[in-house]
């Protein structure tokens, strides 16, 4: 073969290998992609579904999801949180206020497409209806040491120089990482059109009720004609959880209205010594099993992880050697941990001490201006609850009484 040959050959083998293909078209789907997009790459995001698509979550969007955001982004906003009211059960509610907006809610399918749209121009290639059914390293379909199969329910194999994982935390490719998990917790939701009297009542207000099952919790949101109320404790009772909701939703005079949607999920979070990558794959947001394990809020550590994941892939994609991904994914891994990591230590802290003295949370929460000013300031990302354990002594000292 003559040398002219051989380089069209390698030409056009190297143009059918994809830089980075994203596994997942959620926020830590979509932030990956943008983020390997702006960098030049080649980058194709796989999506099983067709967008937009439902899914359950409360959709609240904290000043981290939001400084998280690509340049420019306009939020899908529904509403904007000044007052929060606490219930313990439905008793002894509280509500404060803030003339500064707490936080903002989004509707998801709105907010995926729009995260999507924004990949998109930044160059990514979307597929959707795109089912992975399993990744190889390995084998007949990896021409090379520098490329990853990811092989379609179709039996289409797409290869890549890296693999970004943000297929959910049952998904394939947190399980061909080996993600573990020590956490699992039911979400159960509904979403309630309500009358415009009743829509009134609640815009701009959140409820927050600590519920009566160890680490429980519920919210109601509004967002413009529907209130989306959910409920959350730990797997193994969803009998009780069940229960939960439908006595929360009849405490709250909502039985009367017929929910356009009823869901359920499961939120499952890391351990420590779970695995954040495998070779040229990485993994992220849910699949990764990063999210917050007090409150369960995914949508900030999805966008965060998904960024980061979506750097490092480049470098793994410019890597020529097995020892400079590994390098690369450890360097991933490194800042996971040193960011995400740490805040989630912090919340697995808080939801011992939630689990153990819910009354006494509520108490501070409601009746010490200190606490609901750094709830505020956990809401409009100005701090965050490693930050506070970081710097106040008094929370120092709470945290570590707890733990005795």
């Amino acid at each position: 073969m003559s040398s002219e040959n051989a380089d069209a050959v390698h030409e056009h083998e190297e143009s059918s290998v994809w830089d980075v293909v994203v596994v997942g078209g959620g926020p830590a789907g979509a932030s990956a992609a943008y983020a390997a997009a702006v960098a030049g790459r080649r980058v194709l995001l796989l999506e099983k579904a067709e967008l937009p698509r439902y899914k359950t979550c409360g959709g609240g969007i904290i000043g981290f999801s939001r400084d998280s955001l690509p340049p420019g982004f306009e939020l899908p906003l529904r509403d904007r949180i000044h007052a929060v009211t606490f219930s313990l059960n439905g008793r002894l509610a509280r509500t404060r206020r803030s003339k500064r907006m707490l936080f903002g809610l989004i509707n998801r399918p709105e907010f995926d497409a729009g995260l999507v749209e924004e990949a998109q121009k930044a160059g990514a290639e979307l597929r959707t209806g795109a089912t992975v059914t399993r990744v190889e390293q390995h084998g007949a379909a990896v021409p090379d040491r520098r490329t990853v199969a990811v092989v379609l329910s179709g039996g289409e194999t797409v290869l890549a120089r890296a693999v970004v994982g943000a297929d959910g935390s049952a998904g394939r490719i947190g399980a061909h990482v080996g993600v573990k998990l020590d956490q699992v917790d039911l979400g159960l939701e509904a979403e309630i059109p309500v009358p415009e009297t009743v829509a009134e009542d609640w815009a701009g207000r959140v409820l927050i009720d600590w519920g009566p099952m160890p680490g429980s919790y519920g919210w109601v949101f509004p967002k413009g004609d529907t209130l989306t109320v959910g409920v959350i404790s730990a797997r193994g009772d969803g009998a009780g959880t069940k229960r939960y909701l439908e006595d929360f939703i009849a405490r709250l005079g909502l039985s009367g209205f017929e929910p356009k949607i009823s869901s359920g999920h499961l939120t499952r979070c890391r351990s420590d010594d779970s695995p954040l990558s495998r070779g040229r794959v990485l993994v992220c947001g849910d699949a990764a099993g990063l999210l917050e394990p007090w409150t369960r809020e995914g949508i900030s550590f999805a966008l965060r992880s998904g960024r980061l994941a979506g750097e490092w892939a480049v470098r793994i994609a410019e890597s020529h050697d097995a020892v400079d991904a590994r390098r690369q994914a450890l360097n991933y891994a490194f800042a996971i941990k040193a960011g995400l990591g740490v805040e989630m230590g912090v919340g697995r802290r808080m939801l011992k001490l939630f689990e153990r003295r819910p009354g006494v949370l509520h108490a501070v929460l409601t009746g010490f201006r200190p606490a609901w000013n750094a709830f505020a300031g956990i809401t409009r990302g100005t701090t965050s609850l490693a930050e506070l354990v970081r710097t106040h002594p008094l929370a120092q000292r709470a945290l570590s009484a707890m733990d005795r």
